[in-house]
């Protein structure tokens, strides 16, 4: 497995690895976890995906096993700005508001959004794995950006495994339960440098 990197403006360079993100996302969000989202038969695509968007995605063997989407907080095209603030404005009614209290505005600290990891990847190994390596291409995409943090949506579990990889993150919302697949979800955030610093967590 490798990560790759790309954004909209030389995504044209890596053939269809865009669409084939696209792709497992529909097959991931839409036809595993039954999320009501904008999708047709083949992909999932919608308002976040646009010019502002930097992505990193994961291939075995010729084919996307993972990825992940990214922008920063500054990011506003048309009237989106990033999930998370749409989130606390009411525009994502799916998701409960109260959930994000935070109002970045900063080329510092990078959303990642519609993370998925291939659930073709059977063993737990293989699935770390690719989790790792799709943040070790968004630390490599983000930070000469000037990334200091990353925040997302995800879930709540995640802490401890991003921890493993090396990361402080952190919970610092609570953990909501998304009706469409049961599953909790809470705000994390954590830096894009290796290390620990200790400071307390959401409960």
């Amino acid at each position: 497995m490798h990560f790759v990197t790309f954004n909209f403006k030389n995504f044209h360079k890596f053939g269809s690895t865009f669409y084939d993100y696209l792709a497992l996302r529909k097959k991931y969000f839409v036809d595993e976890l039954n999320w009501d989202i904008v999708h047709d038969d083949h992909v999932e695509m919608d308002q976040y995906d646009n010019p502002l968007a930097h992505y990193s995605v994961v291939i075995k063997d010729g084919k996307i096993v993972g990825g992940t989407r990214t922008a920063p907080t500054s990011a506003k095209w048309g009237d989106a700005t990033y999930m998370l603030k749409d989130v606390a404005l009411g525009k994502l009614p799916k998701i409960p508001a109260q959930i994000y209290t935070d109002d970045f505005d900063t080329d510092q600290v990078w959303e990642c959004t519609r993370l998925v990891v291939s659930s073709e990847l059977k063993s737990m190994r293989e699935k770390l794995a690719c989790l790792s390596l799709i943040f070790d291409g968004v630390i490599k995409e983000t930070q000469p950006l000037g990334a200091r943090h990353l925040i997302g949506l995800s879930q709540y579990t995640f802490p401890r495994i991003f921890r493993s990889f090396g990361y402080d993150c952190r919970r610092v919302s609570e953990p909501y339960t998304c009706p469409e697949d049961g599953h909790k979800y809470a705000v994390l955030m954590m830096p894009t440098a290796k290390g620990f610093v200790e400071t307390k967590e959401a409960a």
